[in-house]
């Protein structure tokens, strides 16, 4: 009779399989179930005040509200900037390339400091904006920009290594078939980085909802206005309200959860319709 067990190529499955469960455990499962278990300190009604009061409510509004419109800039000219990159040769191009990583270096509070400095209305941008009636300092625009400097290196980063992997060749066949750069674009270069572009917006995404140093010079921190949701979890841990702060960010916790989950079930759905009509 013939052995039918399968042998793992890499030794030490079981080893490295219990390793990644503790230190997931360790690192993220435990931390994330003691933020429910103390919520679960909270009576009903205190939970609810603790959740849905207008001004956390207004929080949830700006912080998912402004993380989606900057996820959105982020996967157009992220995508703009990594076709740029891969596609074109100019002087500086490695500087640039360079500077697209700069967020992930600076930190976060250089970055709202110099971002509130620049965007004020006696800022080199601000006081060009300001005769428009257009305020981006210490208001929900303000948010947006922020947020939309953290996340732009996610999305390049996520989409250009497929860019350089797509041959130029098959946008030339393409082109000397007929296509143009419309149709080149669309029907040969959109589906094979449709999948990257989507992880590089969900990067984007998560990375904004839970941003605090950057948005918390730029944004003027006005409740009902332009206070974000991590601000009212740290007020409160502040307060010593170490219940409500916890109720706080196991809402959005969970909110985040659903959202990247559709995102990526969208994602999964897209693959898997290209797939059927290849």
């Amino acid at each position: 009779m013939k052995n039918t067990k399968t042998k793992n190529i890499l030794p030490g499955f079981n080893l490295s399989l219990g390793y990644a469960v503790l230190y997931l455990s360790l690192i993220v499962l435990i931390p994330l179930s003691a933020i429910f278990i103390k919520s679960f300190s909270l009576t009903w009604a205190e939970f609810l005040q603790a959740i849905a009061s207008p001004r956390v409510v207004a929080s949830y509004k700006l912080t998912f509200g402004a993380s989606l419109i900057a996820a959105c800039i982020n996967a157009v000219f992220g995508l703009l900037t990594a076709w740029v990159l891969t596609r074109y040769r100019f002087w500086g191009k490695k500087v640039i390339d360079a500077f697209v990583d700069f967020p992930f270096a600076l930190p976060t509070a250089v970055a709202g400091i110099s971002l509130s400095a620049i965007y004020a209305t006696n800022g080199w941008i601000g006081s060009l904006l300001e005769p428009a009636g257009i305020k981006v300092a210490y208001m929900p625009l303000g948010v947006v920009v922020a947020l939309t400097f953290i996340g732009l290196p996610f999305v390049v980063r996520t989409v250009q290594p497929v860019l350089e992997d797509l041959s130029a060749e098959v946008e030339e066949a393409a082109a000397s078939l007929g296509a143009n750069r419309w149709q080149v674009f669309y029907k040969i270069i959109f589906p094979a980085i449709w999948p990257a572009l989507i992880t590089g917006f969900a990067l984007a995404f998560a990375r904004a909802i839970g941003e605090y140093g950057s948005v918390i010079f730029i944004a003027g921190n006005m409740p009902m206005v332009s206070e974000i949701t991590p601000l009212i979890i740290i007020t409160k841990l502040e307060q010593y309200d170490y219940a409500g702060a916890t109720a706080v960010a196991a809402i959005m916790l969970v909110i985040s959860f659903v959202l990247l989950f559709l995102i990526n079930a969208f994602q999964w759905w897209s693959n898997r319709r290209l797939g059927n009509a290849l």
